[in-house]
């Protein structure tokens, strides 16, 4: 149920059920005085279940415990309410915070979420599906989380036991997606900053337009760091972070010369983008496509044509009530 991934530092993997990120790692820094748990897995009953079994044989005691949260995404945060308790510290950014607490109206942001999909080309007999589907709106914090809120900032520290962890803030995941570092043993908690097995998924929404840039800057504020080895939210752990940042800026180019191409053939929305994008999915045509997945292709395009707008490569017009990018 949990593996030891340094010195009294444990790992739970919790599963994402029909969900290609496969699962979530969970990881417990356990001392004599307390335990810094960080992210929790999504709101529902077998995360819950699998969560709590690995805390139970790892005799963690949730009164004497503390939770950082790297990013208000579903997975990471969706049992805070659940685990916390009134003696409970809760680390995570003010950016994020409204999301991971549950305290923001939940109709009009997915109201929201729904019409900016649509007005950058989201077909609107999928849009309502497609929200149904979103695992934010499936598995979200529904208890509000008990316990004192420190939001924090790049530079604040958190100690446990002999580890002294450093938050350094890198949006672009989200708005306020948040690392740990930890100098004298030099590991990395990067949450969805940065990944091995797989690109973080860099998406486009009301609630955060334009990330990619943020996402690039935040890449090259971590590639200066002393690191050993890098714990991941999803997938598995790793030691060069240096050369997977320079994949991930490679990545990153190669996509946005892939839409560049595209729209060289003609003007477009973004989900005209998507389609003809290629995608690491198991599926022969983008319609065949879980409604789901489009959503997510959509939304990293629309991340894509922001960017290449931003920096001026391209330009967009409106026509029906729906934004078009052109050279």
């Amino acid at each position: 149920m949990f593996e030891e991934v340094w010195d009294g530092i444990f790992k739970i993997e919790i599963p994402l059920p029909k969900n290609p990120l496969k699962y979530i790692n969970s990881y417990i820094v356990k001392s004599k005085e307390i335990s810094l748990i960080i992210d929790t897995g999504l709101r529902n009953e077998l995360s819950s279940s699998v969560l709590a079994n690995g805390l139970r044989q790892l005799e963690v005691d949730l009164n004497r415990s503390a939770f950082f949260i790297t990013h208000m995404h579903a997975d990471h945060c969706g049992l805070l309410g659940e685990l916390s308790s009134d003696s409970s510290t809760l680390y995570f950014s003010k950016e994020d915070e409204s999301f991971i607490t549950g305290s923001l109206d939940w109709y009009r942001f997915w109201e929201q979420t729904r019409l900016f999909a649509e007005q950058h080309g989201f077909p609107r007999q999928l849009s309502h599906q497609a929200i149904l589907k979103h695992p934010g709106y499936l598995f979200s914090t529904k208890d509000r989380p008990k316990g004192r809120v420190v939001n924090v900032e790049s530079g604040y520290k958190i100690t446990v036991g002999k580890y002294t962890f450093e938050c350094i803030k890198t949006p672009g995941h989200t708005r306020g997606h948040t690392c740990l570092y930890e100098k004298n043993n030099k590991i990395l908690f990067s949450g969805d900053h940065v990944l091995y097995d797989i690109t973080p998924n860099i998406s486009s929404g009301y609630e955060n337009k334009n990330p990619l840039g943020a996402y690039l800057k935040s890449l090259e504020n971590i590639e200066k760091l002393d690191v050993e080895v890098v714990f991941p939210g999803h997938r598995n752990s790793f030691k060069d972070l240096q050369k997977r940042i320079n994949q991930l800026k490679k990545h990153h180019k190669d996509r946005l010369d892939e839409v560049v191409g595209i729209l060289e053939d003609s003007p477009k929305n973004a989900y005209e983008v998507a389609v003809l994008m290629s995608w690491d999915i198991d599926c022969d045509r983008f319609e065949d496509y879980p409604v789901a997945q489009k959503w997510f292709a959509h939304s990293e395009a629309l991340a894509h044509l922001f960017w290449l707008y931003e920096q001026g490569k391209i330009t967009k017009f409106k026509k029906d009530g729906v934004y078009i990018f052109e050279i």
